[in-house]
C-alpha cells in the first residue's frame, strides 16, 4: 500500500469532524453523523493495524476490513446528502475522496493477492 494512504484516511477524519462541528444537524439526525464517523475512522485505523500484522494473510485482512469500511463510509455520506439533503461542496469533497481512497485500497489488495499466488 502506498504510505500516503495511510495520511490521507487520518487526514479525511479529521477534516470530517471538523465539518461536522461546524454543521447544525437537528438532534434525530446525529445518530447517522457518529455512523459515519465511526466509519471514516476506522478506515485508517485499520490501515494503520495492517502495519503491526504478523503475516501477509493478516495484513490483507485488515486492508479488507479498511475497505469495507471506506465502503460504508460512502455509501452513509450519500445518505445525509441525499436523505437530509445536505447541498454542501465539503460533502462532495469526503466522497470523492473516500471514493479514491477505496479505488487504492482495492488496487493494493489486489496487488497483495496476486504476490502470494
Amino acid at each position: 500500500m502506498p504510505s500516503d494512504i495511510k495520511y490521507r484516511s487520518y487526514n479525511i477524519s479529521v477534516e470530517f469532524l471538523k465539518w461536522v462541528r461546524k454543521q447544525k444537524f437537528a438532534i434525530d439526525d446525529k445518530w447517522i453523523i457518529r455512523q459515519v464517523s465511526r466509519a471514516i475512522a476506522s478506515i485508517g485505523a485499520n490501515l494503520v493495524e495492517a502495519q503491526s500484522s504478523s503475516s501477509s494473510k493478516e495484513f490483507i485482512r485488515y486492508n479488507e476490513i479498511s475497505l469495507k469500511s471506506a465502503n460504508e463510509s460512502k455509501y452513509w455520506l450519500c445518505l445525509i446528502r441525499d436523505g437530509l439533503e445536505v447541498k454542501d461542496e465539503n460533502l462532495k469533497y469526503f466522497i470523492k475522496e473516500i471514493n479514491e481512497i477505496s479505488k487504492i485500497i482495492a488496487k493494493g489488495i489486489i496487488s497483495l493477492k496476486n504476490k502470494e499466488k
